[in-house]
C-alpha cells in the first residue's frame, strides 16, 4: 500500500509544479508552452480522482474494521499504541487525498482560465488588424 502513497504524493507535487508555473508572473515569454504542456496534461492526470476516491474508501475500510478496546484492560500498550499511529497515518493520507484532489481542480480551472484569456487576445488582435 506504501507505493500507493508514493505515487499519489508525486502526482500531488506534479500538480503543484504545473500550478506553480503557470501562476509565476514573470514566466510570460513561455505562458503559451507550458500552457499547452498542461492543457494536454490533465487528462491523463484525471486519473487522480478515481484513485483517490479508491484510497479514501481504503481508508475508510481500514477505519470500520479497526480493534476496538471496550474495556481499559482488553488491549495492550502496544496495541493501543499500533491503533494510534494507524489513525495518525489515515489522517495524513486523507490529507493527501484532499491535497491533490483540490489540486487538479486548480490546475484545470487556471489552465481552462488562461487558455480563454489566450483566445480572447487573439480575436482581440484579429479585430484591431481588421479595423
Amino acid at each position: 500500500m506504501a507505493l500507493e502513497w508514493v505515487v499519489l504524493g508525486y502526482a500531488a507535487g506534479a500538480e503543484a509544479i504545473m500550478l506553480l508555473f503557470l501562476t509565476l508572473p514573470f514566466l510570460d515569454s513561455i505562458r503559451r508552452g507550458l500552457i499547452a504542456v498542461v492543457h494536454s496534461a490533465l487528462k491523463p492526470l484525471l486519473s487522480v480522482v478515481p484513485f483517490c476516491l479508491f484510497l479514501l474508501a481504503d481508508i475508510y475500510w481500514k477505519y470500520e474494521t479497526r480493534p476496538t478496546c471496550e474495556q481499559e484492560n482488553s488491549c495492550t500498550l502496544t496495541e493501543h499504541i499500533r491503533h494510534q499511529k494507524s489513525m495518525i497515518k489515515s489522517q495524513r493520507n486523507a490529507l493527501l487525498i484532499a491535497s491533490a484532489m483540490l489540486l487538479y481542480w486548480l490546475l484545470f480551472s487556471v489552465t481552462g482560465l488562461l487558455v480563454r484569456i489566450n483566445q480572447l487576445n487573439q480575436r482581440l488582435e484579429k479585430l484591431k488588424r481588421s479595423d
